[in-house]
């Protein structure tokens, strides 16, 4: 099969596009053909070495979390999914990034998204609810989301409006508009943005969901009254030394599915930067490491598919 791989750790020219051997999927687990994989921020982090002390792998690898495709093999003990249906999911650190993947995570993927959106659901939807997940029920309350124009700060924009939130986000002013049209109340962040959201929300604001590490858990957990109605996905140091609550990503067949309906009911649609053809996987991952992404950047695997009008 056709995939992306790195024989060492580095930057986006270790990226290359070669032949590598099929995979075969374990007990719980599908294989599916990939249409299109995610860029998240953990592939290129892991690609550069940067977690090899944390999250080391093997060499060569195949970067990649979750893609969407159609269903080619299942594994024992797998039921209710079967060969050529089409899911989006997750699998393991490495290995989307190719003709065929391995997931232990999967839902079937909603008639309106495209393979480039479905492609950009899978990490941050999981990411998103597993983060608004910890701070109780939204219906009625105001929720700040700090990064709230990323991946994972635009779904969990969505979602939560979905689940009955008013919604402030952060993010730069070239983004306002784009916050604007997820639904949610936008605003800058950095120094003063106490004020800010007290202007925006007189009565307060009551939970608030960090997806930056952008060093305002203090300001976050300031702004709504404690540390225990503040997530975060991202800052873990932070966290520990403030008392927030922390959130990692699973692969939850449940999340999402839940994330799926939402899809189907016309509630969360996936944002989708740029989509890349696979033979420009680096410059993929150079733009998802620009930390200038505005939504989520994917990759076309198929060979028959040709990137989207908001590609290159």
């Amino acid at each position: 099969m056709r995939a992306v791989r790195y024989h060492e750790y580095g930057g986006v020219d270790t990226l290359v596009v070669e032949e590598a051997p099929e995979p075969s999927p374990g007990p719980g687990e599908i294989r599916l053909r990939v249409a299109a994989a995610g860029v998240n921020p953990i592939d290129w982090k892991v690609r550069s070495g940067a977690l090899r002390g944390l999250l080391p792998v093997e060499l060569p690898a195949i970067p990649g979390r979750d893609a969407v495709g159609v269903v080619d093999r299942i594994g024992a003990g797998v039921r209710g999914v079967g060969p050529g249906e089409r899911v989006f999911g997750l699998g393991g650190v490495t290995g989307a990034t190719a003709e065929l993947a391995v997931f232990s995570a999967w839902a079937r993927v909603p008639e309106a998204w495209t393979d480039e959106e479905a492609a950009g659901a899978g990490l941050a939807s999981v990411t998103a609810l597993g983060g608004l997940n910890a701070l109780g029920p939204l219906e009625g309350r105001t929720l700040l989301v700090e990064g709230a124009a990323g991946g994972v700060g635009g779904a969990a924009v969505e979602i939560a409006r979905a689940l009955g939130a008013t919604v402030i986000g952060t993010a730069s002013e070239r983004n306002h508009g784009f916050l604007a049209s997820l639904g949610a109340v936008p605003t800058t962040y950095g120094p003063g943005l106490a004020e800010r959201v007290a202007a925006l929300a007189p009565e307060g604001v009551d939970v608030a969901l960090d997806t930056a590490a952008s060093g305002s858990l203090a300001d976050l957990v300031a702004i709504v009254g404690g540390p225990d109605r503040v997530s975060t996905v991202a800052d873990h140091a932070g966290a520990r030394r403030l008392g927030v609550r922390v959130a990692d990503a699973e692969n939850d067949s449940a999340l999402l599915a839940r994330a799926g309906e939402l899809g189907r009911r016309g509630l969360y649609t996936p944002r989708i930067e740029r989509a890349y053809p696979l033979e420009r996987v680096g410059w993929a991952h150079a733009r998802s490491e620009s930390g200038r992404v505005r939504g989520k950047v994917v990759v076309l695997v198929r060979a028959d598919r040709a990137p989207s009008p908001t590609g290159l």
